[in-house]
């Protein structure tokens, strides 16, 4: 039997299969790991916010604009440089409304064909010929080609791409060629894409955000406790999906369920007016304007009621059926005295502001009635049966995961469970130990296992770790002792909304604690970073993001517009460059149209975090390092070849 190192090497020369394809592609290899590192870009906490996601993701949070700075300098004034980057933000919407005030479109054509060619000159300069045909637009490929790869000493072809602008405007196609340009220089100026948690809830469009990742060209998702919770409900666990439908009627957006993804809650909003007709569920009022009549509002509160008491039953027959989840002080309901209208909670008594509990028999109190239960069978097969929501959760399987390590940077939505003295809190997950990133895998292969797994007990172990993380003390995605939601509903006292954090959120500014996290996760101490979100930065109370010296980012400052009054901004995001780190904090985000028609952007106070004395090349990154052994194993076929060990396939 032949050595494996042989058998590879046959392997390697079917695809290379002379010396001299060899050669050109170590050649080749090695002139891309000479260029500069691509543009990533790091959001988080986006929360269904889809507008606001929109025109980020369309200016890279500030790339496109600093593209056109970098282009044009002070050879254009500010104003010029602002509608130019609105139309490559909004091509066509910016079109329909400068063709309206503009009495000579066929000079504006041409001298904004010429400043975005100039503009994606610049965006496509740090990549390989390669790399940018493969993101040409199939209908004007090779004239884009063309036109972003001349030089500006070859005199002698002026004419010809003076023509080619000229013919384009002549035929007609100028305004698809500038969309098509418009787009190209988005796709160009960020290489990456990082979500760092909670696509969904609170916000109206998870669903249309989710459709917008899976045509992004490069994008790589950590999973946050908002997201696991969805894709448990997608796999069917109670538990999750009364927290979903219940977080989306308390925001107002049922219909993310039902226009968003087909899901017909007419049995719940049927069985919410029959059974709380006369209740006015004043503890279940919507939060923000979601913008309904009257009558909506009234059906949504009764549907947020329904749902909420149908929940705390189901996942008290959670906890029950895991008692290894070790959360039987989230069971509540059986501490009420439903005839004082009254609860005992850690040996204190509270009155209830709500003491209208119909479908509750105190001596059964977690046990759904029929109608309950007709209910969730039927939510469980909607979820399970939606097509295009168990589509976005296979995305979020294939794309995602617990934390990830890319680019000497740590990546993951929470926290790392700590201790008080800062070392790793140990958990049992189903009757073994784990702590820091032996719980963050043992967690993700559950989560998979949920959707995956062929035994039977296994898979429903998974479906319920799933709710586990969502809201567990010792889900690195939550960290908190608690998820108070029940309090927050019944009772007035705040002592018991309180939600305590893992000490994790008091020691960012302990090095020794990060550092210990870093090598954990098998990063060095210097030149790595922690990224996370999921905590909202109170910037206005003069929080700063940047923490243990630039060691961690915390980068949640607040997409999700129900945290824009505590936290005084609208979010932050991190942009990684060849010249090191850039954080942006972002003011909230009017509206598509206003950034159209005002040319208001979102305004963004950048901060430079780290900057390199020698600009990052593909070399110095995860991608140069995968290249460079392609290139020895490369050098080591060539060996074979010159050895005469293997025969080039002429």
């Amino acid at each position: 039997m032949k050595g494996l190192d042989v058998r590879y090497l046959e392997r390697l020369s079917q695809l290379y299969p002379t010396i001299a394809k060899a050669s050109t592609e170590i050649i080749n290899l090695q002139a891309i790991l000479n260029l500069p590192k691509g543009t990533e870009h790091f959001l988080t906490d986006i929360h269904g916010e889809y507008e606001a996601f929109s025109h980020v993701l369309k200016n890279g949070s500030g790339s496109v604009r600093r593209k056109i700075d970098d282009v044009f300098g002070n050879t254009m004034s500010s104003r010029d440089k602002q509608t130019l980057a609105t139309l490559i933000y909004y091509p066509k919407e910016k079109m329909d409304r400068i063709k309206r005030e503009e009495d000579n479109m066929e000079d504006w054509y041409k001298i904004t064909l010429y400043r975005l060619i100039e503009v994606c000159k610049c965006a496509a300069s740090k990549y390989t010929r390669s790399k940018v045909r493969k993101a040409l637009p199939t209908d004007f490929a090779y004239v884009i080609e063309e036109l972003i790869t001349e030089k500006a000493d070859l005199s002698d072809k002026e004419s010809y791409y003076n023509a080619i602008v000229s013919t384009i405007i002549k035929i007609g196609r100028a305004e698809e060629f500038i969309i098509a340009l418009s787009e190209l220089i988005q796709r160009l100026t960020v290489d990456h894409l990082h979500i760092v948690g909670d696509i969904y809830d609170r916000g109206p469009g998870p669903h249309i955000i989710m459709d917008k990742l899976m045509e992004h060209h490069s994008v790589d998702i950590q999973w946050g406790n908002h997201d696991v919770l969805w894709m448990g409900a997608a796999a069917g666990q109670r538990g999750c999906i009364a927290n979903v439908i219940r977080i989306c009627a308390r925001y107002g957006n049922l219909d993310i369920l039902e226009d968003g993804y087909g899901i017909n809650l007419l049995p719940l909003a049927t069985f919410a007016l029959n059974t709380y007709k006369d209740d006015p569920c004043s503890c279940f009022q919507l939060k923000g304007d979601s913008g309904h009549s009257q009558n909506e509002k009234l059906m949504d509160i009764k549907m947020h009621k329904a749902i909420s008491i149908i929940q705390f039953k189901v996942e008290g027959q959670i906890i029950k059926k895991n008692p290894g989840f070790k959360m039987d002080d989230r069971n509540l309901l059986h501490h009420i005295d439903y005839e004082k209208g009254t609860i005992e909670i850690e040996g204190k008594t509270y009155e209830m502001l709500d003491k209208n509990f119909p479908t509750i028999d105190p001596k059964r109190p977690y046990a759904l009635t029929k109608e309950e239960e007709d209910i969730m069978e039927r939510l469980e097969r909607a979820f399970q049966n939606c097509e295009k929501l168990q589509r976005h959760m296979r995305f979020l399987l294939n794309k995602g995961a617990l934390y990830k390590v890319y680019n000497n940077n740590l990546l993951y939505h929470g926290c790392v469970p700590l201790k008080e003295d800062g070392s790793l809190k140990t958990v049992r997950i189903y009757g073994s130990s784990y702590k820091g990133k032996g719980l963050y895998e043992v967690l993700e292969s559950y989560v998979r296992k949920g959707f995956y797994a062929l035994d039977a007990k296994e898979k429903e172990r998974g479906k319920d770790m799933m709710w586990y993380i969502w809201l567990s003390v010792n889900s690195p995605l939550f960290g908190k002792d608690k998820m108070a939601t029940f309090e927050r509903y019944f009772l007035a006292e705040k002592e018991t909304h309180k939600e305590k954090k893992n000490p994790y959120y008091n020691l960012l500014e302990d090095e020794k604690v990060i550092n210990g996290i870093l090598k954990e996760f098998g990063l060095p101490t210097e030149g790595t970073h922690i990224i996370n979100g999921h905590v909202p930065v109170k910037s206005k109370n003069g929080e700063n993001p940047i923490k243990c010296g630039g060691k961690v980012m915390v980068i949640d400052g607040g997409f999700s517009r129900a945290y824009q009054k505590e936290t005084g901004i609208a979010g932050y995001t991190l942009i990684s460059n060849s010249y090191g780190l850039i954080l942006a904090a972002h003011e909230p985000f009017e509206s598509t149209e206003a950034a159209i028609e005002k040319e208001s952007d979102i305004h963004s106070d950048s901060t430079v975090v780290n900057r390199v004395l020698e600009r990052k090349l593909v070399g110095d990154t995860d991608i140069g390092r995968d290249l460079k052994e392609q290139i020895a194993d490369l050098e080591v076929l060539l060996e074979a070849y010159r050895s005469g060990q293997i025969a080039e396939r002429v």
